[in-house]
C-alpha cells in the first residue's frame, strides 16, 4: 500500500499547512478495499517528520498488518466506519479550530451556507461525548453520521469521510468555512439558516459537482 501511505503524509502536511489541526493532532486514513486494509497515521508523530513506512498498515479487526510504530489512538473510529458504510474509502478526523468550537457548545452545524451541504444533508450533527480512543466515541461518531459525510465529535473535533482521501480533504475545508461563518454569524445576530427544501436540492446538485472522469 505505497501509493496510499504517500498520500497520507502528503496530506498530513497539508492539515498543518491549511490551519486544520495544530501540532500532532488529528489522524487520517485510507481504505483499500481489495486488500480489506487501511493505512492509517502513526500516533503523535509530527505530520513533517513523518515518511511513508511510519504509516501503519492495519486490518479491520485491529491487528497491525505492516509497519513498526503505534497507529492512532483513534484507529477503531476510522475502522468502525470502514466495516459499517461502503460508500467511503477515507476519513480525515481533525481538531479544526471552529469545527472543535461548535462541537464544544455540543450544537449541530445547521445550514449557515449552501456549502454545509458537502456533508450530504442539511446539517452536521453533533455525537455525544466519549473519552478519545475508545470504542463508545466510535459507537457514538458512526451512528451520528449516518446519512452525512460528517459528523462533529462532541468537545474534540470533527470526522469527514470520502471516496477518496481528496474528497474527505477537500469537504473538511468547506465545512470549517461554514463552522467559522457560523461561529462570526453567531457573534453578532443570529444566522439566517437555509431551509431543508433548499439543502436537498443542493445536496442532489453537489452529487455532479466537479469534473467527471472520461473512461
Amino acid at each position: 500500500m505505497e501509493k496510499e501511505r504517500e498520500l497520507i503524509v502528503q496530506y498530513g502536511k497539508k492539515l498543518i499547512s491549511s490551519g486544520l489541526t495544530t501540532g500532532t493532532g488529528g489522524n487520517l486514513s485510507i481504505f483499500n478495499k481489495e486488500q480489506g486494509y487501511l493505512a492509517i497515521t502513526p500516533s503523535g508523530i509530527d505530520y513533517f517528520k513523518m515518511l511513508p513506512e511510519d504509516v501503519v498498515i492495519m486490518d479491520l479487526n485491529g491487528k497491525v498488518v505492516d509497519g513498526l510504530l503505534k497507529p492512532s489512538s483513534e484507529y477503531e473510529m476510522h475502522a468502525i466506519v470502514y466495516r459499517t458504510r461502503d460508500d467511503v474509502a477515507a476519513m480525515v478526523h481533525t481538531h479544526a479550530l471552529y469545527s472543535t468550537t461548535i462541537s464544544c457548545l455540543r450544537w449541530e452545524l445547521p445550514a449557515v451556507d449552501y456549502l454545509v451541504a458537502h456533508a450530504g444533508g442539511k446539517n452536521i450533527r453533533c455525537a455525544e461525548y466519549a473519552t478519545y480512543g475508545t470504542k463508545e466515541l466510535a459507537e457514538n461518531a458512526v451512528k451520528a453520521m449516518v446519512g452525512r459525510k460528517a459528523v462533529l465529535l462532541a468537545n474534540h473535533g470533527i470526522n469527514v469521510v470520502g471516496q477518496t482521501l481528496d474528497e474527505a480533504f477537500a469537504i473538511t475545508e468547506q465545512l470549517e468555512f461554514c463552522a467559522r461563518l457560523f461561529w462570526q454569524a453567531k457573534s453578532i445576530g443570529e444566522p439566517v439558516i437555509l431551509s431543508d427544501e433548499e439543502m436537498e436540492m443542493m445536496v442532489e446538485r453537489f452529487k455532479g459537482y466537479g469534473q467527471v472522469k472520461k473512461i
